[in-house]
Formats: C-alpha cells, sequence, structure tokens
C-alpha cells in the first residue's frame, strides 16, 4: 500500500558536518549498510567460551536443533554461537511457519573444556514470547503484507534503511523479525494459541485464529516496533520524515492490530550491542505509541 502521493514533498536534511565521536564510537559504530553482526558482544563475555563453543560447533548445532525440537516442536537453523560469562549464546531461525528469531544458551566449563550438550536451557519467556509473535504474524499475513507494502514504499521513496537479514539472523533473536520491524507480545492473551501449537504443530491457522478472536485482546498488548536509519552517513535523524511515517501509520487501515513505537536513528549502529538508539533517535514511544484497533 503506497500511502504517499507524488505530490507531497518532504525536504530531507542535508548531511551534517560529522560530529565529534568518543573513542568507543569511533572504534564500535559502523554504517548500518555494513553490519552483519560480526563485532557483537555479550556483556561480560570471555574469549576462552568462544573458543571453546567453536571447537564443538557441530556438537552444539545438533544438541540446540534437538532442544528447540523436543521443547517447542520446532525445527530451527543455527545462525551464529557467541561465548558468554560461563556458556555460549547460540541464534537461531525457525525453519518455516511460525516464522521467528531467538537463541538458546549452552553451559560452557571451561576449566573441563566441556561443553554441557544435554543442558541447553533458554531464558524464561523469550522463545515463548517469539513464538506467539510468530503465530500472530502467520494468522494475520495478509495485513502483515499489507504493512511490509507500505514500508517497501517509505523505503523506495525516501532516504532511509533497514537493518541487513544477516545481521537479524546472527544476533538478532527477537521473535518475528523483518529488517524493519519487529514483534514483541505483552500478556496472556497469546497463551492459548502458543498452547495449541505446542500440542499439534500441524495445527491450521483458521483453528488458531478463531482461538485468539475468542481472547480479550487489547492492541497493547501485541508490540510492533518499526525501525529506521537515515541512508547517508553523517545525517541527522530527520523529523519531517518521522512525521510522515507516525501520521502514515495513524491513518493507515489494514494493517495488523497492535501498539507501534516508530524509531528513526542516524546511519550509525554500535556493532558490539547491534543498537541504533542515541541521543538523537527520534521514537515514538509510550506513551506515544500508536494503537490500532
Amino acid at each position: 500500500m503506497d500511502n504517499l502521493t507524488n505530490n507531497e514533498k518532504i525536504e530531507v536534511k542535508k548531511p551534517s558536518t560529522e560530529n565529534k565521536r568518543n573513542a568507543y564510537e569511533i572504534e564500535n559504530f559502523v554504517r548500518v549498510q555494513d553490519y552483519t553482526g560480526e563485532g557483537y558482544k555479550l556483556r561480560d563475555s570471555r574469549p576462552e567460551t568462544g573458543k571453546l563453543a567453536e571447537e564443538h560447533r557441530g556438537e552444539i548445532e545438533e544438541a540446540v536443533q534437538k532442544y528447540f525440537l523436543s521443547t517447542y516442536k520446532t525445527e530451527v537453523i543455527v545462525h551464529n554461537i557467541i561465548g558468554a560469562v560461563d556458556g555460549a549464546t547460540i541464534f537461531v531461525e525457525s525453519v518455516g511457519e511460525p516464522h521467528f528469531y531467538t537463541y538458546a544458551i549452552i553451559p560452557i566449563d571451561v576449566d573441563s573444556e566441556t561443553v554441557e550438550t544435554d543442558e541447553v536451557w533458554s531464558e524464561e519467556g523469550q522463545v515463548e514470547n517469539a513464538i506467539q509473535g510468530a503465530l500472530y504474524a502467520m494468522i494475520y499475513e495478509q495485513e502483515f503484507a499489507t504493512l511490509d507494502e507500505y514500508l517497501e514504499s517509505i523505503l523506495q521513496k525516501y532516504p532511509v534503511v533497514g537493518v541487513p537479514i544477516e545481521a537479524i539472523e546472527k544476533v538478532g533473536g527477537s521473535g518475528f523479525s523483518s529488517s524493519v520491524y519487529r514483534t514483541s507480545k505483552l500478556g496472556n492473551e497469546f497463551q492459548g494459541i502458543y498452547d495449541m501449537y505446542l500440542e499439534n504443530p500441524e495445527i491450521s491457522k483458521e483453528e488458531i485464529k478463531k482461538n485468539l478472536s475468542k481472547a480479550d485482546f487489547k492492541p497493547d498488548q501485541m508490540l510492533i516496533l518499526i525501525e529506521l536509519f537515515m541512508k547517508e552517513s553523517d545525517t541527522e535523524p530527520d523529523q519531517a520524515v518521522f512525521d510522515k511515517i507516525v501520521s502514515d501509520i495513524n491513518e493507515l487501515e489494514g494493517i495488523p492490530r497492535g501498539a507501534y513505537t516508530i524509531i528513526l536513528n542516524d546511519n550509525l549502529i554500535d556493532k558490539r550491542r547491534g543498537i541504533g538508539t542515541k541521543d538523537n533517535t527520534l521514537e515514538s514511544m509510550n506513551p506515544n505509541e500508536i494503537l490500532k484497533e
């Protein structure tokens, strides 16, 4: 859906002179277009765990895939393994539908150089949240297609970009995601469809949708975060473009129900943390999120 007419004109800011950046930023901030997930580090990570994880990569991949099949009835692809304090974090992508990105954790004993492949675990609610958001996107695929079409028109008309899919695969781990948005659910209203999926992963979209329609689902219980970056280096987030997107989402019909947050960053992303928000970021977050009934 293209909500932008040919007569509309938005004056995009010219690149500013380069802002002075501190030593950390100079070393770790990169153009978002160049970001592939390389350089990402977990807090307090140890190089020893990463080295051991890489040496046992085959065992880890097999253990994690087995864990997701047995615990979540879902086949996954392992995209990346990153050393942590006393283990490794494994970033995965589900195969087919429901489609989502998430991660699991495997303990590693550095002293004995042991990878505990029978002790794979996930943080409470992390995978469950990802699956529930993906089920929501699966049963409302037409509404998400409308959102995709609108956002594609924004990428075509204005000097903004999303995060490369490769980076999302390697360090995203944020549920149902595209290069420009991701979902996150709040509340227990989606527990029913999650339970149905675990009981029968082959359940039809119609049955899942019927169950969710019976729940008292409020828009603010499904968060949809749209995050964009300026296309050009050394360019401040453009207020006019940001305001246009906020206005469009407010008026757009046929997109998924939910609470929308819009974020527009400059061109740089922190490669160590995978985060683009900074002091100059423009955002319409709570309590200014957009509720779509």
